[in-house]
């Protein structure tokens, strides 16, 4: 049962990611770039959070 979900929700991921592929290259050159941009600075930020939460998962994990 724990495939399943997992199945769906790589599905999922792959349809957002294929959607904003697909409307990034849809777009024009200059709005092209600006979503880019965002995309960046969105992608960046996640990104961040969970280094973040690693890292103080971590520290909890060798201070146990």
């Amino acid at each position: 049962m724990a495939n399943t979900g997992k199945t769906i929700a790589t599905l999922l991921i792959g349809a957002a990611v294929g959607a904003a592929v697909g409307y990034v290259l849809a777009t024009d050159k200059d709005k092209r770039q600006e979503n880019m941009d965002r995309f960046k600075d969105r992608f960046n930020g996640i990104k961040d959070r969970f280094s973040k939460k690693n890292a103080d998962l971590e520290e909890e994990i060798y201070n146990a």
